[in-house]
């Protein structure tokens, strides 16, 4: 059977370094950009069956990245984890606000956890959005 595709895209190194040790040994394939151009490339090329994504980064940021995946007809049915430092109220606040402004309602993300991440809680995320997919 063939290995899941996770994307992970996240500015900091060690985060991409962590993330994708935790995943790669708990038997998903990995991918990783450190931006969202870099990742929202990378996405459409490999397709992921899930996306772990951080919302401050540099250049093009994860509420960008999150919003073009979620109204990309090939990407939209992906399941994304938001790992951020921004608590998740804030992050919901800035989506209600886009929504409003673009006239484009987005749908909450699957998953969002808070950093610093406890490798157990981002397992059970994972394990728990990829099943719910197969369904």
């Amino acid at each position: 059977m063939a290995k899941k595709k996770v994307l992970v895209v996240d500015d900091e190194m060690d985060m991409r370094v962590f993330l994708s040790t935790l995943l790669e040994t708990s038997g998903y394939k990995p991918y990783v950009a450190d931006q969202g151009e870099e990742g929202i490339k990378l996405a459409r090329e490999i397709k992921p069956d899930l996306i772990i994504l951080d919302v401050m980064m540099p250049r093009q940021g994860g509420i960008q990245m999150y919003r073009e995946v979620k109204t990309d007809e090939a990407l939209k049915r992906t399941p994304v984890i938001i790992l951020s430092a921004i608590s998740k109220k804030t992050f919901y606040h800035s989506q209600n606000m886009l929504d409003t402004y673009k006239g484009q309602e987005v749908p909450e993300p699957e998953g969002y956890i808070e950093k610093p991440p406890d490798s157990e809680e981002i397992l059970k995320c994972v394990e728990e959005l990829l099943a719910a997919r197969l369904q």
